[in-house]
């Protein structure tokens, strides 16, 4: 019974969550951009940045004559991204470098290849993510909400922290904007289960992993600030988005989702609008350590402000990924 209950409850909670976010959806406007500063000379990396919002913040970004580096695991199609981006924009610095997130091997590869090339990187958008997979594990063994969504980011982050110090400088702070999720207020994170080895759920494993990219945020922004360095990091909250994440959704649940998202769900760029925000707005110059919703700094849930619980799974992931030093 308990494993019913179990499995059940972050369900209920999830899709709960969901009708506050569209209820409110409803009753407000989505987030319009403001007129952002030109981001020349600016380099971003953008995870999944070739299709969905990841596009949508990869394209908005190139506008503004940033160097966009679309990290991905689908070259194809990252590649076309790239050209329609190039030709959409005018803006030729856009390109295209393999990134599996759910292979740590991958990630560290990654990160050798961007830093072999002498790049500055002033932007890191961690966008990418899977959402209510069936029961699958990463190359490394973790299941995969948590090991790709939050772990690859993790590690992707250290490992590029030292370019981003360099990149940034007092006025002109690098910035990390790390894509969460309304869900992240009903996760619930077992130290001692991380990988939903007791009873899998993904609606369950999907919230922890956005609550796990909330707190890793913080605890991220509170290391920076303790070090004075030039880097700032925010997590951006999109809303409910039309996107190809709802692909796993239940047979009735897609049924019902068709018309509602219609009518009710944000678009591609009008999800991605506050993740561009977080990235090149001037008046955020200098904040990190935010929850921003609909272009509005908000408050997390409460278990995110959880220092003891930032904390011990900063320690707990840096075993998992093999970073020996917290």
């Amino acid at each position: 019974m308990w494993r019913l209950f179990a499995f059940i409850l972050p369900v209920i909670r999830l899709y709960f969550i969901g009708v506050k976010v569209l209820i409110y959806q409803l009753l407000h406007k989505s987030f319009t951009l403001p007129v952002l500063p030109r981001q020349n000379g600016r380099v971003a990396i953008v995870t999944g940045g070739a299709r969905g919002m990841g596009y949508e913040t990869s394209r908005h970004l190139a506008s503004l004559g940033t160097h966009v580096v679309i990290a991905g695991n689908e070259e194809e199609e990252g590649l076309v991204a790239v050209k329609k981006i190039q030709k959409q924009t005018g803006h030729r610095k856009v390109e295209f470098m393999y990134l599996d997130l759910a292979s740590l091997k991958s990630v560290q590869q990654f990160v050798q290849r961007f830093k072999a090339r002498g790049l500055p990187l002033h932007t890191l958008v961690n966008n990418a993510g899977v959402m209510l997979v069936p029961e699958r594990k990463t190359e490394d063994g973790f299941e995969l909400h948590f090991g790709l969504n939050y772990l690859g980011h993790f590690l992707l982050t250290n490992l590029l922290l030292d370019v981003l110090r360099d990149s940034g400088q007092s006025g002109g702070c690098s910035r990390i904007v790390t894509v969460s999720s309304a869900t992240h207020y009903g996760g619930r994170l077992d130290l001692n289960d991380l990988q939903g080895r007791s009873c899998y759920c993904s609606h369950g494993a999907y919230s922890q992993s956005k609550l796990a990219l909330v707190l890793f945020t913080y605890q991220l922004q509170e290391r920076l600030w303790a070090r004075a360095d030039p880097v700032t990091a925010n997590a951006v909250d999109p809303g409910m988005v039309d996107t190809d994440l709802y692909q796993n959704l239940c047979s009735p649940a897609q049924l019902a989702k068709k018309p509602v998202a219609k009518l009710l769900f944000r678009t591609p760029a009008e999800g991605a609008s506050t993740a561009v925000y977080a990235a090149a707005a001037s008046e955020l110059e200098g904040l990190g350590g935010l929850y921003l919703y609909n272009g509005q700094k908000k408050i997390s849930s409460a278990s995110s402000y959880d220092k003891q619980l930032q904390e011990e799974l900063w320690t707990k992931s840096c075993a998992m990924v093999g970073l020996q030093k917290a």
